[in-house]
């Protein structure tokens, strides 16, 4: 089977082997063991700080998109242009296609979303990585995106995978998930008890993902007199911020900057941890959230997209406003009450470890 991936990620190419971000690449890893696939994506001459990883297989054929941006008029004028090259080199594609892949939300995504409308007949799916929320504020294109995927005239013999189960929903959306962890990677953790309480933050550390509020939740517990931790593995433009912020408030001995750290070092830490944090302004799967529930931690994060869902609304987990006052009410009362903080751990663990490699693997098989 031919499987043609339309996506916004690019490829980068380093003496003649193929590179692409690194958790797409794990997912497509899988994929490739039932399909030959082919790219219609940009080409990149060099990573451009993304993290990258070498592909796996061996790629057959590229596609080559034109990287579009709205940063100014000049660009806008540019992409307008671009876009034509970019329908004509998507409808060939997709024409030499069994299966047409979609990657959304992006630009090249609705590109993708329009060409398919031409191919009725031919077997589709489509990943939505971002908010499927249908109340959830939105860039139109993002919006317009849903709405193409989502209409059974236009978008046929289509599997729409988002996150989350939402209601007024047509036959192509499939609830999806992501995993990262295998089942015999299963094991009991014993964690420590709560008179030194670990907080873990996984993640970029860029305004969207609200690294300081983690931290400012962190000084407030201290100067209620808790012994608290907190871990941020990531890196990010917010970086230099939260140095100063840790300094200029005295937070050397609470909150500490990791950076960018391999999948063993995350995994380790996660198991040390007693909460998972991530005040995220928006998410799609929230990855860091559902590995650190793999391992016993109790989430505590923002009430978007799939996360509360993922919370059982609140009995696997702590929903929070981002209001720092009733957040910090929040957390206190569980630390007061180990054994619920026992039994949340507990179910976000059984939750979470129906989700592994395994699983994911056999839903894909059942896609193609």
């Amino acid at each position: 089977m031919k499987l043609l991936i339309v996506s916004n990620a690019p490829l980068i190419y380093r003496d003649a082997k193929a590179f692409a971000y690194s958790p797409y690449i794990k997912e497509l890893a899988v994929w490739e063991k039932y399909a030959d696939i082919s790219f219609c994506c940009p080409i990149w001459e060099s990573d451009r700080g993304l993290l990258i990883t070498e592909i796996p297989f061996k790629v057959n054929h590229h596609y080559q998109l034109l990287d579009t941006n709205l940063n100014s008029l000049k660009q806008i004028i540019k992409s307008f242009i671009y876009n034509f090259y970019n329908l004509f080199v998507l409808f060939k594609a997709m024409k030499n296609a069994d299966h047409i892949h979609l990657r959304c939300p992006g630009n090249i995504g609705l590109l993708g979303c329009l060409v398919q409308i031409f191919f009725p007949n031919k077997n589709k799916t489509a990943k939505y990585a971002g908010n499927w929320d249908p109340n959830s504020k939105q860039p139109l294109s993002y919006r317009l995106q849903k709405w193409i995927l989502n209409n059974v005239f236009l978008t046929r013999n289509m599997q729409v995978l988002v996150y989350g189960n939402w209601e007024n929903q047509s036959k192509n959306i499939k609830s999806f998930f992501t995993a990262t962890y295998s089942e015999k990677e299963k094991e009991i953790v014993l964690k420590s008890d709560l008179s030194v309480v670990e907080f873990i933050f996984v993640g970029s550390l860029v305004v969207g993902k609200n690294s300081l509020y983690a931290i400012k939740m962190i000084q407030k517990l201290a100067e209620n007199g808790r012994n608290v931790v907190l871990n941020l593995y990531g890196d990010g433009i917010e970086r230099h911020n939260l140095e100063f912020y840790i300094k200029e408030n005295q937070l050397e001995k609470c909150a500490f900057l990791k950076g960018n750290q391999n999948q063993e070092v995350i995994k380790k830490a996660y198991q040390k941890s007693h909460f998972v944090i991530l005040p995220s302004k928006s998410e799609g799967w929230p990855k860091a959230i559902a590995e650190g529930m793999f391992w016993e931690c109790v989430p505590v994060a923002t009430k978007v997209s799939c996360v509360p869902f993922m919370l059982d609304f609140g009995n696997r987990g702590i929903l929070i406003d981002m209001n720092l006052e009733n957040d910090i009410i929040q957390i206190e009362k569980m630390l007061n009450e180990e054994n619920v903080f026992a039994s949340k751990s507990k179910l976000a663990a059984n939750w979470s470890q129906t989700y592994t490699t395994e699983f994911f693997e056999n839903e894909i098989k059942k896609l193609l």
